[in-house]
């Protein structure tokens, strides 16, 4: 093998980012990642969900099993962060820091390939489509754990608003799950001037509004954590006009499964009750996300010592906040015991307003410092983890 340097990974992440691909259209990443693995020696099957790839490799001969996952998708955001790698594709951008996922899991795959360390087997998950396309799911349908069988799974994430480096776990209900509905209300349209002849959606919609607020506040343990967001509202054209339907659209989050449910329960009986209440129908289309992000309590317990090893106690959170962003890693975590860990992207310290500025924004970019600490982190979890005889 021929020598590689941490610049040469952070080339590599800035190459991703300036080439962005949308959920399962990651061919161009996914190929880069098969080459590079390949080349260090591990064993690589490509097409699990699509666009998806697992690289493993093997040493001793330990039975235990250890699964490390990157996701490697960008967004449809249009990039403003005035960096020289921006991004070269109009409408795409890495605002979520994929790239650097992506970048860190490879640089410590190189090392773990010539340094070894390690006794047991090391599978290295490359997920498509994390943005909302079920990129977890699909994978395991093809049947990753299967024919890659873990005996527990990781994934990290970087988080602006931390100091660059500074590792967050946490176990328990770690990020929200996300639903989403549509709810239409059917009503009778008609001239602005003559409503007594209508049945007006418009005005059944704003009371709707208002009651759905009344989920979380009335409906949900005050101790518990729920969102509804009613993110648009669509209805009619002219200002004379009554329209005949009106539709809500709502993202809906919670950090129990319990309250979850509620929710949705709560939702359709408001949604139904609101709407005969001012004579019209309502129909509501539910579409079911991501699942709750449950984190495994012995996983986590050695994730968080592997990362107060690496960076001492000053420099990692032991039981960090939930987040009521949603992540579809949480599926994985519903079949093989593991932990999703938070790296700080920057924060109040960071000179680099994009390093601060929050994932999903046009002005966002990954922090390249911590490719460094990404990969010594994982190379240092699986050498404890595959703990040699």
């Amino acid at each position: 093998m021929s020598a590689v340097t941490l610049d040469d990974f952070v080339a590599l992440r800035r190459d991703l980012h300036q080439h962005p691909e949308l959920a399962f259209e990651e061919h161009r990443s996914a190929g880069l990642v098969a080459e590079c693995l390949r080349e260090w020696g591990y064993e690589v099957t490509t097409g699990l969900g699509g666009t998806g790839l697992v690289g493993t490799l093997r040493r001793g001969s330990g039975a235990r099993r250890l699964g490390l996952r990157a996701d490697m998708d960008a967004l449809p955001i249009s990039e403003q962060s005035g960096r020289p790698w921006a991004s070269r594709k109009p409408g795409l951008m890495h605002a979520c820091g994929h790239d650097g996922h992506t970048a860190m899991l490879l640089a410590a795959a190189r090392r773990l390939a010539d340094e070894g360390g390690f006794d047991g087997t090391l599978h290295l998950i490359f997920q498509p489509a994390e943005e909302g396309g079920g990129g977890a799911l699909r994978m395991m349908a093809d049947g990753l754990f299967e024919r890659f069988p873990c005996d527990a799974i990781f994934a990290m994430h970087n988080m602006p608003g931390t100091p660059q480096g500074h590792l967050v776990f946490r176990d328990g209900p770690a990020m929200a799950s996300s639903d989403y509905a549509t709810i239409t209300l059917h009503g009778v349209g008609g001239h602005g001037a003559m409503p007594q002849h209508t049945a007006d959606p418009v005005v059944a919609a704003a009371s709707l509004v208002m009651a759905l607020q009344t989920v979380v506040s009335r409906n949900v343990d005050p101790l518990q954590a729920a969102v509804v967001t009613v993110g648009a509202l669509q209805a009619g054209q002219a200002n004379n006009v009554i329209p005949a339907s009106a539709r809500l659209e709502l993202s809906v989050r919670a950090l129990d499964r319990a309250v979850r449910a509620t929710l949705e329960r709560r939702i359709r009986a408001l949604a139904s009750a609101q709407a005969e209440s001012f004579g019209v129908r309502a129909e509501v289309d539910w579409r079911p996300g991501y699942t709750v992000l449950v984190n495994h309590a012995e996983p986590t317990a050695i994730a968080r010592a592997v990362g107060a090893e690496l960076r001492g106690e000053a420099g990692i959170t032991r039981q960090g906040p939930p987040l009521t962003g949603s992540e579809d890693f949480a599926f994985m975590l519903e079949r093989v015991p593991g932990s999703y860990l938070l790296i700080g992207n920057g924060g109040t310290e960071s000179t680099v307003p994009a390093h601060a500025c929050m994932v999903h924004h046009p002005g966002y970019d990954f922090n390249d410092d911590n490719i460094a600490v990404g990969a010594a982190y994982w190379t240092l979890l699986a050498r404890r983890f595959l703990a040699t005889a």
